[in-house]
Parts: C-alpha cells; sequence; structure tokens
C-alpha cells in the first residue's frame, strides 16, 4: 500500500508529541490551547456557556462564508442553536433513521451488483450510497453528486502547516474555497426558493415551512442548513467506510473473527471510529475564563479540542493504539459530546453497518490491490481515504 504524504503515522506522532507536552497547554506558534485527554475534550465540549462554538470572527467581511454560517447551528450557542437543532432533528429520529434500512439496503446491492473483481470502493460504494441517502432526504437531485463531490473535495482537502496560527486563514486559502462556497449558496438558494414555489414532502420542504417563535426561517439560514446536512450527512460515512476497510485489512485477525460473527461488526465499527476519527478535532473560544485539566484558560483565548487524541488516551482506552474489536466500553468521542453531538451519527452507523455487512458477505476475500495507490486527505483537516482499490472475490 502506498500513501501520499502527510501519513496517519506521521499525524499520530505529532499528537503523541502534543500530548507530551500536557494534556491542555498553549502553544505559542498557533497561538491557541490544545486539549488532548479524553475528560478534559468531553469537559470543554459539554460546556457551551464557557467554551463557544460561534467562530465567525474568523470569517468577519468574508460574505459567502457569512452567508454559509447563518444556518450552520454547528457554529451557533444556545439558546438559538437548540431552536435550531430542534427543527432539524425532527428528520433524524430513531424512527425515521431506522425507517432508512431497506432504502439503504436496496442502494448497496444495486451499486455493488456491476462491479467486477476489481474496483475503487470509494467511487463506487463509500462515496454515492451516502450522497444519494441524504440528497433524497433533502429532496434534491441525486445526479448532481458529482458537483456535491467536488464541494467536498474542495473544501475537506485544503492542508495547512500544523504549526500555522489557527487564527491565520491565509487569503490563499479563502481563494481556492471561495468559488466553491459561492456554487453552493447559489445552488441551495436556487433549490430553496423552488421549494418554496412547489413544495413537497422532503426536508428541505420541510425547513421552508417551518417556524421559529413564530417566524419562518429565511433562505439564507436554510442555506447553512442544506449544506451542512448535506456534506457532512455523506463526508463522515464515506470516510468510516474507508477507514474500515482499510483497517480490516491491517487486522486479518479481527476481520476473520466479524466474519465468523456478524454480530461483532457493530463494535467493529466503533472500534474503527475510535482509532480513524474522521474529524480529528473541532474549535471553540472561551467567553470567560475557563479551568480544565488543572489549567486556566484566559478569555477570549481559541481552543481546540482533539478528537483524535482524547479517542487513545490511555486513562481511559487500555493499549489504545490496539484495535480491539470487543472493547468494552468504548466512550469514543468521534461523533462529538453535549449539545453539539453529530446529529447525523445513527445515520452513519446505520449506513456503515449495512454497506460493510453486504461486503463481508458478498465477497470472501477483500483486499487491497497492491498495484494501485490509495490516496488520503490530509489527516490534520480530516482522516479519510479518497482512492482505495480492492481486490475481491466472491463468496
Amino acid at each position: 500500500m502506498t500513501h501520499t504524504k502527510p501519513t496517519f503515522e506521521d499525524f499520530l506522532t505529532w499528537l503523541a508529541a502534543l500530548r507530551g507536552r500536557g494534556m491542555v497547554h498553549f502553544d505559542e506558534h498557533q497561538r491557541c490551547w490544545h486539549v488532548l485527554g479524553h475528560p478534559e475534550v468531553n469537559a470543554v465540549l459539554s460546556d457551551p456557556a464557557r467554551f463557544s462554538s460561534d467562530l465567525s470572527a474568523m470569517i468577519a467581511g468574508q460574505k459567502d462564508f457569512e452567508l454559509f454560517g447563518r444556518g450552520n447551528f454547528v457554529r451557533m450557542d444556545p439558546p438559538k442553536h437548540r431552536k435550531l437543532r430542534t427543527l432539524v432533528s425532527q428528520a433524524f429520529t430513531p424512527k425515521v433513521v431506522a425507517g432508512l434500512e431497506p432504502r439503504i439496503a436496496k442502494l448497496t446491492e444495486e451499486l455493488l451488483e456491476p462491479l467486477g473483481e476489481r474496483f475503487d470502493v470509494i467511487d463506487a460504494l463509500a462515496y454515492p450510497l451516502p450522497v444519494i441517502v441524504i440528497a433524497e432526504l433533502l429532496g434534491i437531485p441525486v445526479t448532481d453528486r458529482p458537483l456535491f463531490r467536488s464541494w467536498a473535495d474542495v473544501l475537506f482537502s485544503q492542508e495547512r502547516d500544523p504549526d500555522q496560527a489557527v487564527d491565520e486563514i491565509g487569503d490563499e486559502v479563502f481563494a481556492a474555497v471561495l468559488p466553491t462556497m459561492r456554487e453552493m449558496n447559489a445552488y441551495f438558494l436556487d433549490y430553496i426558493a423552488s421549494r418554496r414555489t412547489n413544495p413537497g414532502t422532503d426536508l428541505t420542504s420541510a425547513l421552508v415551512r417551518a417556524e421559529v417563535d413564530g417566524k419562518r426561517l429565511t433562505d439564507e439560514e436554510i442555506v447553512g442548513f442544506a449544506g451542512l446536512l448535506l456534506l457532512a450527512g455523506h463526508v463522515t460515512t464515506t470516510a468510516t467506510l474507508g477507514n474500515s476497510l482499510v483497517t480490516f485489512a491491517e487486522n486479518p485477525d479481527a476481520t476473520a473473527e466479524v466474519r465468523a460473527e456478524p454480530s461483532l461488526l457493530v463494535p467493529a465499527i466503533e472500534e474503527v471510529l475510535r482509532m480513524r476519527t474522521p474529524f480529528p478535532r473541532l474549535g471553540r473560544r472561551t467567553v470567560v475564563a475557563a479551568e480544565v485539566g488543572g489549567a486556566t484558560i484566559p478569555a477570549g483565548q481559541f481552543v481546540i479540542p482533539w478528537l483524535s487524541a482524547a479517542n487513545r488516551d490511555e486513562r481511559v482506552f487500555a493499549d489504545p493504539d490496539r484495535f480491539d474489536i470487543h472493547r468494552s466500553p468504548n466512550p469514543h468521542v468521534s461523533f462529538g459530546h453535549g449539545i453539539h453531538f453529530c446529529l447525523g451519527a445513527p445515520l452513519a452507523r446505520l449506513e456503515a453497518r449495512i454497506a460493510l455487512g453486504r461486503l463481508l458477505r458478498r465477497y470472501r476475500d477483500i483486499e487491497i490491490d497492491p498495484a494501485e495507490p490509495v490516496e488520503h486527505r490530509s489527516p490534520w483537516t480530516m482522516v479519510a481515504v479518497t482512492k482505495l482499490p480492492l481486490v475481491v472475490r466472491v463468496a
């Protein structure tokens, strides 16, 4: 297997060096506070009154970014966060998610059916499956999925120097991302306008009809909702599927156990999420001085809770670098914690369980093609493979 630089191993080495400086410490080069321990990360994420999710100051004056942020409840604090999240959460109730299982299973079979013994599983399954599901929920044309992928590739492929100050987003980054943001905003504004004229039964139509404190949401607020759900609603599942297959290839004994006892697939996926956390970090700002992990962080400071580091905290996870499908409990924070816990986590878990289960049943052997390169995103931005060629043998 070949890798592009930087590698995931490089990232883990860098995180270990950070952890060696303390579970909570100030970084003079990045001008931020790193939070690396599991209980410390949970403390930050569960306290929005002191650790705000509103990072709008970093994009002040960037009109297209500000537009997208108006309905992005991931970057909101209570009480507005609660009101807007409540609206969207109605589309992700346990009943609604469970009801999607037959459709996800059918899509998986349809995507796998025409494949031969060699294929890129990202192109063939890991990307189209979750995109089709979330696009159908939103009511947007599934045929536009190449466009959605191009957006994700731009937004999640921006590499940065890990030692660069976090409050310095260079002009080159804005320049690289700006056309994509404009295209996304225009796309969703047009679609939302069409749903106001011709509402349907999809989630976008429901958002158009929804009211918060007696007021309808504006088109600009819905843009952030729809864009967030489309992007976050598929990239996490795509990453989890690819990461699972890479991890299974590295741990053949554990994979054999899962094949022999399919009920182990669920804990195996959770262990993949712990070890290869799709989104390695989050961002917060202190509203007031706050103590965490024995350190006092002044007000107005940028704080980075490292989910990837928290998920390898040896105080919580015995032998944290070992892939253990029998790990119980497994309180990883890959989907966050507190009021911003990932809304789509149940859907991502369902899609991963169905897709991986079908792959393991359909193919008696699944190997990473040694003749083709495996391509990765920068792990400082997202832990995911973008190209994963497989050689398979039908059961």
